[in-house]
């Protein structure tokens, strides 16, 4: 299921290392079909050797499809970050819980590939993320952020505004140690200010 394409925005990178070939421009735009074998090479890298995300086995393109499709569906953003048609990483948006009260509340999710990090990608991804969730009407952004130790993802919501709003102590076990979960929050638009009016 493909949802009408939102805008696409360019963004300088910062400080590339010599040995990656890129130029100083990103494109921020929303995922396509074709991007998934692409998305699905980032999260693998992302599952097998990082603690952003508690999964122990990388799921296949099918299950990434599906996973797409069900954000997608909710009218919800998934984007990508790309240079010279290679894709960085991407993000996206889902709703924190299910249940239908929790509508207004969503979790971002980024993830990037194992040359774009410190790179910048993540605070573009994620600025444009919460620009497009606050146009579909949300009102708060939450990050779940896996290993306290994370401090690339801890440091990236912290600059874009996010405040920590929970801790949960030694809630996985990856890579023979204990992991916590750091929870972080910011308001989008008019935040809790006033009532909202569904949008999606």
């Amino acid at each position: 299921m493909e949802l009408a394409v939102t805008e696409t925005k360019h963004y300088k990178l910062q400080n590339h290392p010599k040995h990656i070939s890129m130029p100083p421009s990103l494109l921020i735009r929303p995922s396509t079909f074709t991007d998934l074998p692409a998305i699905t090479a980032v999260y693998a890298w992302n599952v097998m050797n990082g603690t952003g995300t508690f999964e122990l086995e990388a799921p296949d393109l099918t299950q990434m499809t599906r996973r797409r499709e069900d954000v997608l569906r909710k009218g919800l953003p998934w984007l990508v970050a790309e240079c010279e048609d290679q894709v960085l990483g991407y993000a996206y948006a889902n709703h924190f819980r299910p249940r239908k009260a929790y509508r207004f509340c969503l979790e971002d999710s980024i993830y990037l590939s194992k040359d774009a990090q410190g790179r910048g990608v993540g605070k573009m991804l994620l600025t444009e993320l919460m620009s497009q969730c606050e146009a579909r009407g949300a009102r708060q952004m939450l990050a779940v952020i896996g290993d306290s130790s994370n401090t690339g993802s801890i440091g990236v919501h912290r600059t874009l505004g996010f405040e920590q709003t929970g801790f949960i102590k030694s809630a996985g076990w990856k890579f023979g140690r204990w992991l916590d979960v750091v929870m972080m929050q910011r308001g989008l638009g008019l935040s809790d200010s006033t009532a909202p009016v569904d949008l999606v």
